[in-house]
């Protein structure tokens, strides 16, 4: 009841703070930068850099791996990683997320790369967490709203603020599917939250007839949703498809009116690592303020952003035109005169799409320097060669030759892992 209050508390309090932000967006944004600041005299990690010369935009820029390297000295908690790991590998297996270290939750996060990162979160945050995604996700309402949610993980974030009014509903991907028919059935939930591939596994139930629910709101959650599955499954449910973009560093952005994501600017800091010459696309350097036990300051994601300028449903906050993928995926070629070019995969991805529209799915991995293999779901055989013929026409427009594209005979993919229309298995 008290955890329930809170999340009361600081939703009353977030409403408040949306109209002082339209009246003094800086001054709110800035004692809140003061007050996080203040806090990371806790971190081992940030004290260092906390002298009488301080500037935030002195602080390193972090990513991954440096935070885990880290992992001791940068939380506030006292909790070493051997302890957090340990913890949360037994979670994984048994898959009972209730175990906590003095009331910190902790999540363990793949990622989509595979390379795991560990996440601490206290009560307060919790509260907080789940305040915004009430705010801006949910929506709230005097009427009773049943959410089913599907994760590779449940967490003390979310089934800690079941009340009559809400009622979360975990799903764990890890099992398998058809047991989960019947609970959907039973459930009927007016609001759906899933990946992608989890979601467009439910469209194919709903269209052999087998499950009959009808959500009023469906929300894309941890893969990248593709314009091609967004159409797809506002076909089905005859709904608009709504996103949340998350991370085991933070709750990033969420969906307009308009249908854009928009970052959290009124707890996150955003600031712009631009990788192409006309400035479209970025990596989000990110500062959560609102992890105060594991400090999340000036973390760079590895997310491709693409830019979108002035959305037309009033937000001020900066919208995200596309989520494109990681950097990781981005396909390197070298051109006739040598020079390496980079093809990004929202590229990729429109050359097979817009290619032949009786494609069902798709994958194009770059193997090697010069060998690509493409994965095609189509009834007829002639769609792979349409879907190569372009690729290969693209890339000659580029001055890119010798390119070899064999076809894949299956999907790399399991349910419970993210899913990867564009992967890069080449490293140099």
């Amino acid at each position: 009841m008290y955890f329930k209050l809170k999340i009361l508390l600081y939703l009353m309090k977030i409403k408040i703070e949306k109209k002082l932000i339209l009246l003094i967006p800086n001054v709110i944004l800035d004692f809140k930068k003061h007050l996080y600041i203040h806090s990371l005299k806790r971190s081992k990690f940030y004290k260092l850099y906390l002298n009488k010369d301080f500037n935030f935009f002195s602080l390193p820029v972090i990513n991954k791996s440096i935070f885990m390297r880290n992992f001791d000295t940068i939380n506030t908690c006292d909790i070493k990683l051997k302890q957090a790991k340990s913890i949360a590998y037994e979670s994984e297996k048994s898959r009972d997320f209730s175990p906590m270290i003095n009331n910190i939750s902790i999540g363990l996060s793949t990622g989509t790369s595979g390379n795991q990162s560990l996440f601490l979160i206290g009560e307060n945050e919790r509260a907080k967490w789940v305040a915004y995604i009430l705010d801006r996700v949910i929506n709230l309402s005097y009427k009773s709203q049943k959410i089913a949610f599907f994760l590779r993980a449940n967490n003390q974030l979310y089934e800690s603020s079941n009340s009559k009014l809400l009622q979360f509903n975990f799903f764990d991907i890890y099992k398998d599917f058809n047991i989960h028919i019947k609970r959907l059935n039973k459930l009927k939930p007016d609001i759906l939250i899933a990946q992608p591939s989890v979601l467009r596994l439910i469209c194919e139930k709903i269209n052999d007839g087998v499950l009959t629910i009808s959500p009023k709101k469906i929300i894309s959650i941890a893969e990248v949703l593709t314009e091609e599955d967004k159409k797809y499954f506002k076909s089905v449910f005859s709904v608009k498809i709504e996103q949340v973009y998350q991370s085991a560093e933070g709750f990033l952005a969420f969906t307009c009116k308009e249908g854009f994501l928009h970052f959290n600017e009124d707890f996150l800091i955003v600031e712009k690592k631009y990788i192409n010459k006309e400035k479209t696309k970025f990596h989000p350097i990110i500062t959560d303020l609102i992890r105060k036990h594991q400090p999340i300051v000036r973390y760079e994601l590895d997310d491709i952003i693409t830019l979108k300028d002035n959305c037309r449903c009033g937000n001020n906050f900066q919208a995200i035109k596309k989520i494109e993928g990681r950097s990781d995926d981005i396909f390197k070629f070298k051109n006739k005169e040598h020079k390496e070019t980079i093809i990004f995969p929202d590229i990729l991805r429109r050359k097979i799409v817009m290619s032949d529209n009786r494609i069902n799915d798709y994958q194009i991995t770059q193997k090697k320097e010069n060998h690509v293999s493409l994965y095609i779901n189509s009834k007829h055989k002639e769609s792979f060669f349409i879907a190569k013929k372009s690729i290969l026409e693209y890339l000659r427009n580029l001055g890119i030759q010798n390119i070899k594209i064999t076809k894949s005979p299956k999907l790399n993919f399991k349910l419970g892992d993210k899913k990867r229309r564009v992967i890069n298995e080449y490293k140099k």
